[in-house]
């Protein structure tokens, strides 16, 4: 049983050895584990610190993807190079190590497939009052589309199968937390938490400038991860909408038109109109997204399979 340990970075010279050092070298039930990080464009010597500090291998962009990008290529270079269990981790030591053995437990027992670390967030001091609110509405939102129970959506403490990091494809150039939590809740893989601990902070956030950008990012990303997944359910409660007010005000009109006042108000006839055939036109477009979602499907299973041959490829090179 391989596990490897990944981290995504992008300028981490400074915070990279704390984080490396506090990883775990050994976990019952495992036989081997290997460290990998994701370079994103670093222009300081993040990668020169890796390779010092022992660094399995570094997956290398020249200029910056972004974190979604990163996660993917990580999670696929460690399939490649036979991993059992993938923990992603971040470079400024947010998470305590230690938890890892934690994280990788529910997946060694056989209780899931993908495993979320739970953070402290009403206990963590570096955490402003409304940052802790934004983050409990988040998950919550998270919760609904995803129809899961995990109470720290954005956390990027976790750990994932092989079988679940094969099935995963985050498409949104942001972040993975939230899109892969929502497409794992569809395709019903195994999902659960584990409390964990985090350290003190190292450096403040990268992956938004302000909280007005987070918000606004997390909601398009939620959005559009729940018209991709969900689209018919998505279409048809938006179009319900329009076509129940349309009817409410057709309705209005008939009741002035039995009263002999309905001249007066054949603009509530057109209002009508107009909103049962928009929620007409966004039931139907509800109907092809819908279709499409079972083509991407077939699609997801077609990369399913090529990274199976892939990662079953590697585990025969490993046991030579």
């Amino acid at each position: 049983m391989k596990l490897i340990i990944q981290i995504p970075c992008l300028n981490e010279a400074e915070t990279l050895e704390i984080a490396l050092n506090d990883l775990p070298k050994h976990i019952d039930g495992i036989d081997e584990i290997e460290y990998q990080i994701i370079n994103d464009g670093s222009t300081d010597n993040t990668v020169e610190v890796a390779k010092k500090w022992g660094v399995h291998y570094v997956v290398n962009f020249k200029n910056n993807k972004g974190l979604a990008r990163g996660f993917m290529a990580g999670l696929d270079a460690a399939l490649r190079n036979g991993a059992d269990i993938i923990v992603n981790t971040d470079a400024d030591n947010q998470y305590c190590g230690a938890d890892i053995e934690k994280l990788v437990r529910p997946i060694l027992d056989g209780k899931a497939d993908i495993v979320i670390g739970e953070r402290p967030i009403d206990q963590t001091e570096h955490f402003s009052p409304l940052k802790k609110k934004l983050q409990h509405l988040g998950s919550w939102t998270v919760r609904v589309a995803s129809d899961s129970d995990i109470p720290d959506a954005p956390s990027g403490f976790r750990a994932y199968s092989r079988e679940a990091a094969m099935r995963l494809n985050v498409t949104n150039e942001y972040t993975y937390t939230l899109e892969t939590i929502i497409q794992a809740g569809r395709n019903r893989v195994a999902m659960t938490s584990v409390p964990i601990r985090t350290n003190a902070e190292l450096r403040p956030s990268r992956l938004f400038s302000s909280m007005l950008g987070y918000v606004k990012r997390s909601s398009l990303t939620i959005l559009r991860a729940f018209m991709m997944y969900r689209p018919l359910k998505f279409f048809l409660t938006i179009g319900s909408i329009f076509i129940l007010i349309g009817v409410i005000i057709g309705i209005r009109f008939l009741v002035f038109l039995a009263g002999g006042a309905g001249a007066g108000h054949i603009q509530s006839l057109i209002l009508a109109s107009m909103l049962i055939v928009i929620g007409v036109q966004t039931a139907v477009i509800g109907l092809l997204s819908d279709v499409i979602s079972a083509n991407r499907k077939i699609l997801e299973d077609v990369q399913y399979r090529i990274r199976r041959m892939e990662s079953d490829a590697a585990h025969e090179k490993n046991e030579r």
